[in-house]
């Protein structure tokens, strides 16, 4: 096991003093800076840094961002989706590191999703049926995960084929 233990450090953002949610550090008590290229691997991270390395992962409108001593999470509802999120990230950790020899390392970013092509898969109507106001604004939410095809009311059968192959071709659940 290589990743044994942590801290959490659970904040509000200084920026926005009345956002409800909270971003949390994770202060890992053993350094992972070597896992991180089997983990990019294995959860197909968004963005990928070599010097110093390290790893974000956009997902369901949060970023977390996998450092060699320290795990960072935006975008939070509360403490406990804190601690959930780091414990698992913890378990995919040591699993890609006991793994290793089986897995070819990554040292870039996957693919993004582009927003202007999820928006010309989608009817365009800005009907605000997803509860967004534009479809610009869905498209936007598509590209970080945060909605899918389900979401969109109003495309069709062929849309929704078409929507869901496209944002096939990208790893943006965990």
């Amino acid at each position: 096991m290589l990743l044994k233990s942590y801290s959490l450090e659970i904040f509000k953002s200084k920026c926005q003093a009345d956002a409800e949610g909270v971003h949390c550090f994770a202060h890992l008590d053993q350094d992972v800076t070597e896992a991180i290229p089997y983990l990019n691997a294995v959860l197909g991270g968004f963005e990928y840094l070599n010097d110093p390395p390290a790893v974000t992962f956009k997902t369901h409108g949060k970023l977390i961002t996998v450092h060699g001593n320290k795990i960072a999470v935006n975008a939070l509802k509360d403490e406990a989706e804190a601690e959930k999120i780091v414990a698992w990230l913890k378990n995919e950790i040591n699993a890609a590191w006991e793994k290793k020899k089986e897995i070819d390392p990554c040292y870039t970013g996957m693919p993004r999703p582009g927003i202007m092509e999820i928006l010309k898969l989608l009817p365009k109507t800005n009907c605000k049926e997803c509860s967004q106001p534009t479809c610009l604004v869905f498209a936007a939410k598509m590209a970080e995960g945060a909605k899918g095809p389900d979401d969109c009311p109003p495309l069709d059968p062929n849309q929704h084929r078409r929507l869901t192959e496209y944002m096939g071709r990208f790893i943006l659940e965990m």
